[in-house]
């Protein structure tokens, strides 16, 4: 074809503009809005016959913890047994180590009738307690005016009695109306006393 051949209608009759591609397209919160004819058949069949990801996964989705099992409720069987338990070491350690021996009640008793020449009266001091144990301080006074030095008695557990004793001997004629009392000094105060009578000649 030679130069002088050349015009634009010509060249605009052989030339053919093939389809116009789609513009670019906008994305909104990560989806595609796509211009042009649409989805064909054929893609709608193969998105159709496509498992989805809700389809293909069957674990845990990342950060979430797997379900987990029900708490066994096994160990509230044991609570009962154990308050129990404790209740009767508390018990048994009040016993022990709690208050000691508690004095209820003390007597004090003389021989009856006169006591003769040279004689020994046997005076008897009982002292009743709420059979914990512990340790008695006490001492005796005499009406002749003499005062024994302090004396312990030790009771053991279960023991709700202690006998105490005053061996008080008398020598020479005379009268002397004897007093003898028995004087508590731990873990309370207590005080119990008797009289008898010294005769000779």
């Amino acid at each position: 074809m030679n130069d002088d051949d050349y015009s634009a209608t010509e060249l605009g009759s052989h030339w053919f503009e093939g389809p116009t591609p789609d513009p670019t397209p906008d994305r909104v919160e990560g989806e595609v809005l796509r211009f042009g004819p649409g989805v064909t058949a054929a893609a709608a069949r193969r998105a159709e016959n496509t498992p989805t990801a809700a389809q293909i996964w069957h674990g845990t989705l990342p950060g979430t913890p797997p379900p987990g099992r029900p708490r066994s409720r096994r160990p509230l069987r044991y609570v009962p047994a154990a308050v129990i338990l404790l209740a009767v070491l508390a018990w048994l350690a009040w016993r022990e180590y709690g208050p000691q021996v508690a004095v209820q009640d003390i007597a004090v008793t003389a021989p009856e009738g006169r006591l003769g020449c040279d004689g020994t009266a046997n005076v008897l001091g009982v002292v009743r307690t709420d059979g914990r144990p512990g340790t008695l301080t006490y001492h005796w006074e005499r009406s002749d005016g003499t005062r024994s030095a302090p004396l312990r008695e030790t009771l053991t557990r279960g023991q709700k009695e202690a006998r105490l004793h005053l061996l008080w001997t008398f020598q020479g004629p005379g009268t002397h109306r004897a007093v003898a009392r028995l004087v508590i000094t731990s873990p309370t105060p207590h005080t119990a006393e008797d009289t008898f009578t010294y005769r000779c000649g």
